[in-house]
């Protein structure tokens, strides 16, 4: 079986030689994937009896053409070539070197104040089309395959408390409220919240089938709907269409309204992605495992083999958005509690005692015989 089904179409995985070659036939109809994959199948096995490309003298630019023309193509590939390509486009493949790695890492952090882990991203794809032109036989070798990437260190990442939340949402345009709303209940993606369309909301059993994911992993997932993500979607409902909408018109960046949200609500700066973080750890607190929490954000099945034979059904996914909204619920009622506090604190030591605040009230001590001996006077402030 080398047809399987990824994002709604099918995939024609075929292995020649120990290597594993993947496409997309672009089509969800079984009958004309089938026909695609015979068809992958006898250009592969062509390929072997044709002669070698091999052409170590190629320039990485025309090698970059060549990969965007046959090679399995991601978004990511054309943002990372806007870098490379005026660094190693007219070098020659065959001549690309670490040191020519090395180079180009410390041109881009001194042009601009970057983590490894950034560089590490460009690198991963200059290595991975260098391996794309092994496959093909146009050159013999990666020069690049011992490549030791730069440690990557971990970042601290925000999470937004209660109190934020309510200025950030008061302080957002009424599209961007609801939108805010979704990612803190759901930790959906900004291009899965902006992609999701009425026909997958199912009302009657208060669930969100997310359909287009990031990850494989987050396609068709099924999220419970909190009570305020059912109340805010059921205000408008509509049969078809995108649920989040700009007068009508569906949405494609946010970043102005995000900005100025954060300006007007005096917040420090947050990514919206932060919201995907605030909504693990709120989760996390709220005592609910790992596998659950992976699950209802789409997450990919990570480093645990084990992981990936981990299912987890419909009634935990329910009990983990209830444990969430419980834990809401109570830091709700304790942020109030220590408001109330603070306030009762502050009447206490505001409230005038008996002689009035500032007054002067004198103090006599009597000797024995019952007459003044002296007077002092305190002012009470």
């Amino acid at each position: 079986m080398s047809l399987y089904k990824r994002g709604g179409v099918f995939w024609s995985y075929v292995w020649v030689g120990g290597v594993r070659h993947a496409r997309c036939t672009g089509t969800d109809k079984r009958r004309l994937a089938e026909r695609l994959d015979r068809e992958f199948k006898e250009e592969l096995e062509g390929r072997k009896s044709q002669p070698a490309e091999f052409n170590p003298n190629m320039a990485f630019e025309e090698l970059f053409a060549r990969f965007l023309g046959d090679g399995a193509v991601k978004p990511y590939h054309l943002d990372r070539a806007k870098l490379l390509l005026p660094f190693f486009g007219k070098i020659a493949i065959s001549e690309i070197s670490k040191n020519d790695a090395l180079r180009y890492r410390k041109a881009r952090m001194a042009e601009k104040n970057l983590t490894h882990t950034t560089v590490n991203r460009d690198l991963e794809v200059l290595r991975h089309v260098l391996y794309w032109a092994v496959d093909e036989r146009i050159i013999s070798s990666n020069p690049l395959n011992r490549l030791r990437l730069e440690r990557e260190r971990r970042k601290r990442r925000p999470v937004m408390s209660l109190p934020e939340e309510r200025l950030l949402l008061a302080a957002s345009a009424p599209h961007l409220e609801r939108i805010i709303a979704t990612a803190l209940d759901t930790g959906m993606r900004r291009g899965e919240i902006l992609s999701q369309r009425w026909e997958d909301v199912d009302f009657p059993r208060r669930l969100l089938f997310v359909t287009h994911s990031k990850t494989p992993e987050g396609e068709a997932r099924e999220i419970p709907l909190t009570q305020r993500m059912f109340n805010l979607l059921s205000k408008d409902t509509k049969s078809t269409g995108p649920v989040f909408t700009f007068r009508n018109q569906p949405l494609r960046r946010i970043k102005t309204a995000w900005n100025a949200a954060l300006r007007r609500g005096g917040l420090n700066h947050y990514r919206f992605h932060d919201l995907r973080h605030t909504f693990n750890t709120r989760l996390m607190e709220a005592g609910v495992m790992q596998e659950v929490r992976k699950t209802l954000m789409g997450h990919s099945s990570g480093e645990d083999v084990n992981s990936t034979y981990t299912h987890v059904e419909l009634p935990a996914k329910r009990k983990a958005i209830s444990k969430l909204e419980a834990w809401l619920a109570s830091q709700a009622n304790s942020d109030q509690d220590t408001t109330a506090t603070k306030e009762e604190q502050i009447d206490e030591r505001t409230e005038p005692r008996s002689g009035g605040a500032g007054d002067s009230v004198e103090c006599e001590r009597r000797d024995s015989g019952g007459t003044a001996s002296g007077v002092k006077k305190h002012s009470i402030t």
